[in-house]
């Protein structure tokens, strides 16, 4: 067995070792050192933003308050040659769109080329006077005031930063677009054009600093603590990916992208329709990975050091939804514009993600506020002179788009869809028609047929949230093992399990994916490898549990409980209608209590006991 090099007298492998500190309304930039002890708790990305968070904690802190920190980072997988480590993940103190803390994870490349030059991480706290975009290049930073780009959408500013630097193929932007300027609570951070940390708003928070962009771009690579051994475990786990039906080059996620669980949910009876009414969606193979491949798809694409390549090319020609060369679109995309709002046409699928990844909008959120907004209106909730002639009903493909760009703008009933489902419904006396989590709107699988899936929804910590613990990989894919979507047992466990396991994952940082085909064992061999740390499969989900924890505490400060950890009643009280799962509801009262006493908390929050087993306290 090769040793792990004796690396206390410097920096852990796969670190830079230095954090980048912006000062918005100074002007002032800084370079701090990463503590190597923090690095040990939290390893980086997700741990790593959430503990540079606590040490500055406010319990009255306000979304756009300029003290509400805004943290880029990456894990010591970042840019090595860990398979899909071109991840990076975003946190802020308080989340617009929810009241926790924000959190959001994207791919693209933007991660690496952040490492490359010379950073692990980005603090950003205060608020410029005007608008300005960083830059970051070999360890130079800069703030450069750019009001010319303000108003611009994404793919806009993108391609006039990209032009700027002096080295293209080198250089990634993250930025927001119209919908973060405008302070949309459910507005995401872009990169590389199509890629988001689209989740609890942190595009507006962003907007909220008058900060348009962050231009990387860098050649400093990050030595591993013990290369050989880090690329021969890289081996191993690119092999076990490699030869996974669901990862593997000629596994669905390849084959058909992650529109390949369209049919899948649909014949589980768990395919959300007409904002979650129904679960069952007869023209779900119009809009399936299947069609994707078949009508429009033009190529495939993946995120840096990624050998899934699940990223899809589209392309429609002609017709009132056209749309050249663009991609996407995923999964949620397409239940969020597609069943949930009731609408069969691809093609307008694809012309709805296209404006979302324009204007800078998360799609789940957005597509869920509109079947939302769907639902009231053809309930008689929303007064026809608030439409000014928009057919805003089920099945209206033109109304879907049309609500998209209104609501980035907040133009006419735009100025309603910004609040988000959740205010949306409350402002219309109908607060059971927003189908949200903690005030973010739930992602494309049903929980009343999928168990664990449900108790996650209910107990993540950034609201509706399907990776944080993704259960559907054993209830409906059978990873690692097959469990019975309708059954409670066990299921508690479970929902712990991957919940702390996503934390570890999102902390290396690399794709969620990879858990398909890999676990604990492999995870905690390459970063041992990477970073020189004394990990096994045991401490690294004892540090993803300390992560989970952490997250909770400070929510519990901001006032949230176990009020808080609840699914709308309409998933636990009305069954489904028809389909292959009629009948069913979600059973999470009947599983909450035990959740919390395996995870050591009482009325969803951690004991004392719990935080300082964990260190956290």
């Amino acid at each position: 067995m090769l040793k792990i090099p004796d690396r206390r007298n410097h920096m852990p492998g796969g670190y830079t070792g230095k954090i980048l500190e912006v000062d918005l309304d100074s002007g002032e930039l800084k370079d701090s050192p990463l503590d190597e002890e923090m690095a040990k708790m939290y390893l980086g990305g997700k741990g790593l933003g959430l503990k540079l968070v606590y040490d500055e904690f406010r319990s009255d802190m306000q979304p756009f308050d300029p003290d509400n920190l805004l943290i880029f980072a990456t894990g010591p997988a970042t840019g090595q040659k860990f398979p899909t480590s071109g991840r990076y993940h975003i946190v802020c103190s308080k989340s617009p769109q929810t009241g926790t803390v924000g959190s959001g994870n994207s791919g693209g490349k933007w991660g690496p080329f952040l490492k490359f030059a010379g950073y692990d991480a980005v603090i950003v706290r205060g608020i410029s006077k005007e608008p300005v975009y960083l830059s970051i290049v070999d360890g130079k930073a800069e703030l450069v005031p750019a009001p010319e780009l303000w108003g611009m959408t994404v793919h806009a500013v993108t391609d006039e930063l990209t032009e700027r630097s002096e080295n293209l193929k080198k250089t990634s932007v993250a930025c927001i677009g119209p919908a973060g300027e405008n302070l949309v609570p459910f507005s995401g951070i872009m990169n590389d054009k199509y890629r988001t940390a689209g989740r609890t708003g942190l595009g507006a928070v962003m907007g909220s600093k008058k900060l348009k962009a962050v231009v990387v771009s860098g050649s400093q690579r990050v030595e591993p603590a013990n290369r050989e051994l880090m690329e021969d475990r890289a081996i191993e786990s690119m092999k076990r990916i490699r030869e996974n039906p669901i990862t593997g080059p000629k596994g669905g996620l390849h084959t058909y992208g992650t529109a390949v669980l369209v049919n899948i949910l649909n014949e589980s009876g768990a395919y959300p329709t007409r904002n979650f009414q129904e679960a069952y969606f007869p023209d779900a193979d119009e809009q399936s990975g299947e069609t994707l491949v078949k009508k429009y798809l033009t190529g495939r694409g993946g995120c840096w050091g990624c050998p899934i390549v699940c990223g899809r090319k589209s392309d429609v020609p002609d017709g009132p939804y056209s749309v050249r060369d663009t991609e996407g679109p995923e999964y949620e995309t397409i239940f969020a514009f597609g069943s949930d709002c009731g609408i069969t046409e691809l093609d307008a699928l694809i012309k709805a993600n296209h404006l979302c990844d324009e204007l800078g909008l998360d799609t789940i959120s957005m597509g869920g506020t509109i079947a939302c907004a769907m639902e009231l209106v053809e309930k008689g909730k929303i007064p026809p002179e608030k439409l000014h002639g928009m057919n805003l009903r089920f099945g209206d493909p033109g109304s879907m788009i049309e609500a998209i760009w209104r609501t980035a703008y907040r133009a006419g009933i735009g100025a309603d869809l910004a609040l988000g489902s959740r205010a949306l419904a409350e402002k219309y006396g109908a607060p059971e028609c927003s189908i949200a989590v903690k005030g973010m709107e739930l992602p494309a699988y049903d929980p009343r047929p999928i168990q664990g899936i449900g108790l996650n929804y209910a107990t993540a910590n950034r609201g509706g949230d399907h990776v944080y613990g993704y259960t559907i990989s054993p209830e409906v894919l059978g990873l690692p093992e097959k469990l019975d979507p309708y059954s409670v047992e066990d299921k508690p466990r479970w929902t712990i399990l991957l919940q702390d396991l996503t934390s570890a994952i999102n902390s290396s940082v690399v794709c969620l994916f990879t858990s398909f085909a890999l676990g604990l064992p492999e995870y905690s061999g390459m970063l041992a490898a990477v970073t020189g740390f004394d990990l096994d499969a045991d401490k690294l989900l004892k540090l993803g549990e300390r992560i989970t924890n952490l997250e909770r505490l400070m929510n519990n400060m901001y006032g949230l409980d176990r009020n808080e950890d609840v699914l709308p009643k309409r998933l636990t009280e009305e069954p489904i209608p028809a389909g292959p799962a009629k009948g069913q509801i979600s059973h999470v009262p009947e599983m909450i209590d035990e959740y919390y006493r395996l995870r050591g908390w009482v009325d969803g929050k951690p004991t004392e006991g719990k935080l300082k087993e964990l260190g956290i306290i």
